[in-house]
């Protein structure tokens, strides 16, 4: 549980109720709000989802929601065809409770993205099998994850067909199916009764197959007005506003790394705090793509939101990303870490956030007149300081 505040109070015997809510044991939600943030045209697909929440549970900004999804019926229906069964059939899942394996397929197991360790385990069952063994143990590493990019257990099940031989082996071949954790967008004090969160449906086609993402595809395709999704929520520590409610924030959102920066700005403007703030946000086009632009250029004009710096990537010829911005306003950005500014990055870790964390170590080189060596040194005190927060994934 997160600490209360005296606008959230709940009563002891509430907060242990919801404490009770976790990952093995989540609260049915309804959903409230799903709404498609982008626009028509656009290359993405972003929503903005709102889930009811139960008496006591509650989060603070920085926090993550976690939905339990279900594999598709679709796709559920293909694994049981393959394997020729009806989905009557009786397993045990991994509380040794008896279900049908039509609720195995479609609540506990990860039939989705394919992983190594599926091969390993379906090479168990055929060890004599040339092309399986090819592909199993530290010796079959780069083969396995070369013919697992892309490929989802019903292509596993096509290309060798006959290994699994009863309901029960799906256990111990396939992964178990987890929950998916979102940054949440909303601050509790401003909404109390649900948590709002932004997610971005992935599809995609691959080995001549559409796919989509476990979660965000139930998001995107099934999870209507009035709906039910199992969540949880999950307080994340090391991602959290300054203590001292005077100090300036620097936030680096771009695409759905928006989310926690919505939480951040509404708790500020909740409780009255007078720190400056500073967005960051990038995407693909301003007409198509600009996430809850209406709320934060309506912060920006009356002065709530100090500074909104945007950068759209396919708007010019040249594409300008989040970290060309910093790099335009690096003389800011250092006078606003001298006045003790704390500096958040949420989003893609691949890239985005090491080419942000590059645009910020010049920024501080500049502004010194030091030497990158010595920027690095400053950065280490501002971690040190918690002063530099990233929630990368």
């Amino acid at each position: 549980m997160t600490e209360t505040t005296e606008a959230t109070e709940v009563s002891a015997p509430a907060a242990a109720h919801a404490s009770r809510y976790t990952r093995n044991n989540p609260f049915l939600s309804e959903v409230t709000v799903n709404e498609l943030l982008t626009a028509p045209g656009s290359e993405k697909e972003t929503r903005h989802l709102e889930l009811t929440l139960d008496e006591g549970m509650q989060y603070t900004p920085g926090d993550a929601v976690g939905i339990l999804p279900t594999n598709r019926p679709a796709a559920v229906e293909e694994i049981l065809k393959a394997l020729n069964y009806t989905g009557e059939e009786r397993v045990l899942d991994h509380y040794k409770v008896e279900i049908s394996l039509e609720e195995a397929v479609r609540t506990r197991l990860q039939i989705g993205k394919l992983v190594r360790s599926s091969i390993n385990q379906l090479a168990k069952l055929a060890p004599d099998h040339a092309g399986l063994k090819a592909m199993a143990g530290a010796d079959g590493k780069a083969r396995a994850e070369e013919y697992c990019w892309g490929r989802e257990l019903i292509d596993l099940i096509h290309d060798f067909p006959g290994v699994i031989t009863a309901p029960q082996q799906l256990f111990q071949v396939v992964a178990r199916l987890t929950p998916r954790m979102y940054s949440i967008a909303s601050s509790q004090l401003a909404h109390p009764d649900v948590v709002q969160t932004t997610v971005r449906v992935v599809r995609y086609d691959s080995h001549g197959k559409e796919r989509q993402g476990l979660c965000s595809g139930h998001i995107g395709e099934r999870a209507p007005l009035g709906g039910q999704m199992p969540i949880f929520l999950h307080a994340n520590g090391q991602f959290r506003l300054p203590e001292d409610t005077t100090k300036p924030i620097i936030m680096i959102g771009p695409g759905t790394g928006i989310a926690p920066f919505r939480s951040f700005l509404e708790e500020r403007r909740v409780k009255g705090e007078t720190g400056d703030n500073w967005l960051f946000f990038g995407e693909q086009r301003r007409a198509l793509d600009y996430l809850y632009q209406d709320q934060f250029e309506s912060m920006h004009r009356d002065g709530f939101l100090t500074r909104l710096d945007t950068a759209f990537s396919r708007d010019q010829a040249k594409k300008i990303y989040v970290q060309d911005r910093i790099q335009e306003h690096a003389a800011d950005v250092y006078a606003w870490l001298e006045r003790g500014a704390y500096f958040y990055v949420c989003g893609d870790a691949t890239r985005m956030a090491k080419d942000v964390e590059l645009a910020l170590l010049d920024a501080i080189a500049k502004g010194s007149n030091g030497t990158l060596d010595q920027a690095n040194e400053y950065l280490a005190q501002m971690k040190k300081d918690k002063r530099y927060q990233r929630d990368v994934y």
